[in-house]
This record gives structure tokens, sequence and C-alpha cells, in this order.
């Protein structure tokens, strides 16, 4: 049977047939389908993780019992989780553990494109990278029978092209059952990193790195496909298909497991093709492990070091290495060009707005003009940030936010910046899932440390920016049963913030007075700002119009960045396929000429 996959697909269903029991996440674009795929399957445990630490601690723990598992993540996610990746490599399992990692070159929606490959290199685990929707089915088995082969996790590196394109697949699997295999039993030695055992496992890590080295050699998904002996092209993954596309008659040494390389194949591949190419992407990673072997490579001289490739990308760079003839000049008509320009905005309604319109009114953000110098010298507020959709807010028109970096960074940015000395007024804003997250730790040390900022935890009951997954705030679990909702408000509390305020993310008056409360405050406040996200929110109310008579072309309306304000023949407009109305109203409420018309102006919470 055949069926068109995308690559979280595959894996998803890969993984199912290979018998998983257990299988958790953080959603993190390019890899969150794949739990969402799976949590489809009744007899699968599957679960949103509160993040990608404890996502692979749960798994891990579940390899522990004898039931094969599974944890996904995007790139960065394994940074989060780095303390339990490392120790699942030195304890081993039990049962498969099976780690997916996406990495998103060309950031498409990420603040960075590290190479997920050299995690695996540190900590000593194989690494196997499908290059289509097929090897991503068939290589979940693979990936299950090496792990309970060697006693160790293995990592399957996807990319934003594998994970998100769709080819045929057949499904050559059914769910095998795993259930009688499932046992656990008390390993002291193996389990319990005291330094003493540790000791033994690393020794035994260094002997089953050798032994993987060695399987390397044989295994199937290492292949060579015999073609032209003056060019031969060593690739993996979605590069793999580039090059392909661009030297049709080379030879190629494919590499499905490209930790550990097969040192003996890639030597009597190059010792039997003229010149040798190494085409993958981002870092040199089999590059500087073939220049280790001592033999001439041609390689990241003309593959780019950033962003995605492609077959053009590839095929520029055969031609910059002589190995490929010029292109014939030809006239291309660009239609990316010719495409209207569309700023980042947040969404028509979003819930987010009022509160950086507020912060960025209060800062007179939007009301300066002149050089970075005379900018932060009129500055009142320092507004650090987090990754959210809420990010968005750091672009004109709003200017709100100051400083981006990981999950959970804003709460310790600020209190950072406050025992700095900062003279300014200091503001933390973070995301309600970011919050449970990474950000409960971080507001424990500024409790505990006595910090002097403002934090505003965004609150839309949903995970937005990865499309809407639920979490430990919103009450429902990832295979959509009722659970114990975590109370944001409730959790504050518990940590020992005294002043919290609940505030209607639509009321700008609420808005402004717990603002101006917060910072007026001595003490750490922490201001949650509740209103549902519009994307997810039935849409019931008819939307906003101007009355022309009333308004002066003042222009205040389209400094809250709203896309549903635009502008025809110099006359400012609400188009009314993307106002959500009396959900909403903020625009109203902030036009001074009252010329704005909403049915009620302000939300009920």
């Amino acid at each position: 049977m055949k069926k068109l996959l995308s690559g979280n697909e595959a894996i998803a269903l890969g993984a199912y047939h290979a018998g998983v029991k257990v299988a958790t996440a953080y959603p993190g674009t390019p890899s969150t389908e794949i739990l969402e795929y799976i949590s489809q399957y009744s007899n699968v445990y599957a679960e949103w993780s509160t993040n990608e630490k404890v996502a692979l601690e749960v798994a891990l723990g579940s390899a522990y019992g004898g039931a094969r598992s599974m944890v996904s993540m995007k790139h960065v996610g394994l940074n989060v989780a780095g303390d339990p990746f490392m120790a699942a490599s030195t304890t081993g399992i039990n049962a498969g553990l099976v780690i997916i990692v996406a990495d998103d070159p060309g950031m498409h929606s990420s603040q960075n494109e590290q190479d997920t490959r050299y995690y695996a290199k540190l900590a000593k685990i194989p690494v196997l990278e499908p290059s289509d929707s097929q090897e991503a089915y068939d290589f979940m088995t693979l990936a299950f029978n090496i792990s309970e082969k060697f006693d160790t996790p293995v990592l399957v590196r996807s990319t934003t092209r594998i994970s998100h394109s769709k080819s045929a697949v057949t499904i050559t699997g059914q769910r095998e059952n795993t259930d009688a295999n499932i046992k656990y039993s008390r390993d002291f030695e193996k389990n319990v990193l005291l330094p003493v055992n540790a000791r033994i496992r690393h020794a035994q890590i260094e002997k089953r790195l050798l032994e993987l080295a060695a399987y390397a050699e044989i295994i199937p998904v290492n292949t060579v496909e015999t073609g032209n002996s003056n060019l031969g092209i060593i690739s993996s993954g979605i590069a793999y298909q580039y090059a392909r596309q661009t030297f049709p008659k080379a030879s190629f040494l494919k590499l499905g497991m490209p930790y550990p390389l097969p040192q003996e194949l890639i030597q009597n591949f190059a010792s039997q093709t003229e010149k040798l190419l190494v085409i993958e992407e981002l870092d040199p990673f089999i590059e500087e492990h073939i220049l280790m072997l001592g033999i001439k490579i041609i390689g990241k001289k003309y593959i780019p070091l950033i962003g995605e490739l492609n077959p053009d990308i590839v095929a520029d760079c055969g031609r910059k290495a002589h190995l490929l003839p010029k292109a014939t000049s030809r006239k291309t008509i660009s239609l990316i060009n010719n495409l209207p320009g569309r700023p980042p905005l947040l969404c028509a309604g979003c819930p987010h707005t009022g509160i950086f319109f507020v912060l960025s009114s209060i800062d007179h953000r939007n009301r300066i003009s002149g050089n970075d110098d005379e900018l932060n010298s009129k500055l009142s507020m320092a507004i650090t940030g987090d990754i959210g959709c809420y990010t968005l807010a750091a672009l004109p028109p709003l200017n709100a936010m100051d400083t981006c970096a990981c999950m959970g960074a804003s709460i310790g940015q600020a209190l950072g910046l406050e025992k700095a000395g900062l003279a300014s007024k200091i503001v933390a804003v973070i995301g309600d899932s970011t919050f449970l997250h990474s950000g409960i730790t971080p507001l424990v040390n500024a409790v505990y440390n006595k910090g002097q900022i403002t934090v505003i935890i965004l609150d839309n009951g949903t995970t937005a920016m990865t499309g809407h997954q639920h979490n430990p705030g919103t009450g429902i679990t990832a295979q959509g049963e009722t659970t114990q909702q975590v109370y944001l408000g409730n959790l504050v509390r518990g940590i020992g913030v005294k002043d919290v305020q609940i505030v209607n993310a639509y009321n700008m008056k609420e808005l402004r007075n717990a603002v101006r409360n917060s910072l007026d405050n001595p003490e750490l406040s922490v201001i949650i700002v509740r209103g549902t996200c519009q994307v997810i929110a039935p849409k019931i109310s008819s939307p906003n119009y101007i009355d022309k008579d009333k308004c002066n072309q003042c222009n205040i309306c389209s400094m809250i960045g709203c896309p549903a304000i635009q502008y025809q023949d110099e006359q400012v407009y609400i188009n009314d396929t993307l106002c959500a109305g009396d959900d909403c109203a903020i625009c109203a409420q902030i036009c001074p000429q009252n010329a704005i018309i909403s049915q009620t102006i302000v939300k009920k919470v």
C-alpha cells in the first residue's frame, strides 16, 4: 500500500509500526506534527510535556521500564534537553529510545540554525538522517532496533524540508506488539550515575562507539550508487536529493547514518573517483571527518555554510567548482519581486496587541524619531521579550521589545538588567506556554533574589505559535482528554509573588492601570493578561467601521499594527474580512476622535 505522507507523518507512522509505546514532545516547528499524528493512536501514550527536558526524561523513564519510547523536538529544544540527553547516552536503555530532532536550516521559525549532528558526536550516539518520507518511515524501525542492539539512544535528524514535504511511501509494516517485552528490573550500576558507576559507563560508551563504527560499514542505509568515476559525491538527508538532481551521472555515497561514519566505505569510495565532493546542509560535519582521514575533497569552499540548500544553489556551487558547465544565459521573470510586501504583524484581534500598545505608549517609543542614541536616552523602560508569536511586537509599529534570546529568558534577563543597576523600569514579557516551559524557575529566582521587575504573562489559552497545541494551562491533554488545569494566578502566588493582577487583554483602561500600578510598585509584580487567541476564538461579532466624518487622519489607530486597519486613497479604513470586531475593539478604545464605531467598546471578561 502506498500513501502520500509528509516526513513528520511518516516518522509517526513508522514509530507506531515499530511498536512505540510512549511518545513525548514539546511543540516546535518543524517537528510539531510528529506528536500530533501519533497521538491519534489509542494504544500509544502521547503527551505534550511542559518542555523538552521533561519530555526526554519521561521517554527515558519509559525506556528504562521496558517500553519502546520516542521524544520529538526542534533543534533548539535539544539545548533544553541537554542534561537528560547526555545522561541517556551514559546509562543506555532497556527498551528502544529514539530522539527525533528537526533542524531548521534557513531559520524559517527559529533563532538559530545549529547542526544537531554535533550533539550526537558529543554524546557519542548514532545518527540516522532520512532523505525523504519513505526513509523517514523505514528508519524508525531501524532506529529502535539499533537502540536495543547497542544499548543506546538513537538520534534521528530531520530538517524543515524533510519534515514538511510530502512524497510517496510504501507501507511495508504493521504494528508490532511489544507489550510482551515490557519489563523493568533494578540496575544500580547502570542507571544510577554516581561517579563510581559513571566511570565504568564511560568506558562502555567508548566500546559501544567502536562497535557502532564497525556497524556503519555494513548498515544498508549507507549505500554506494555507481555512476561516472570522474566525480564522486558524498551526501545525506535532503542535500542528497538536491545533489542527485544536479549531478545525475555522478557516483554517490549516500549516508543514511552520518555518525559514526563508515571510514573504510568512504576510503574505498574515494579511491574509485577522480574528484570527491561533499554536499551537506549547514556545518561541514561529514567534511571534517573525511578530511581527518587524509582524503582530498571539495566541500564548504563552495557549498554554503548558511541557510537551506536547493537544486539551484547546488548547481551554482557546482559551476563555481568547475564541476558543471557555465549556465546558458536566459531571461527569467521573478514573481517574488513583483509581489506586494507584507510586513510581519500580529494577527487582527490578537490579544497581545493591547498590552504591547500600552507598553509602547508609556515608553513613548512610537513618538520618537532620530538616531539610536537619541532613542535610548529617552526610553523610560526596558522590555525583555521571549519566544512566541508575540515576539512580532518587537517590530514596527509597536517596537515594544528589546531582547529575545530563548525560551524563558525574558524574566532572567530582566532581573539581570535590574541587578546591573539600570535606572529604567524593567518589564519582562512571556507567553503562557513559554512560562510553563521555562519561565517558572526564573520567576522563583526573581522572588528569591528580591527582584524589582514587572513580569507580564500573556495568557491566550493555547500554544499559538506552533499551531495551537494544548499545554498544562488549558486543561486538555495531547490526546484530547480533560485533565487538571494549571491556573497561572495560583501558581504565581504560590511561588511567593504578592502583587498579582489578572486583566482583560481587550480592556485598554484595565491594561494601562495594571501596568502603571506595577511600575509604581517597588516590589516584584506579575500581570496576567488574559484573552483568547483570535485564530481559535469563535467569530460572533460584527466588524468595526470608521466614521469618515469624525476621522481626522491622526493615524493613532495604525500604531497598534493591526492588519485589518488599512489605507486606500490616503483614507484609513477597516477591512471587514479581517476585523475581529467587538471581540477586540482596541482601535475603538484608543481613537481620540471616537471615529471608530463598535457596538460594545469593551468585551466583558
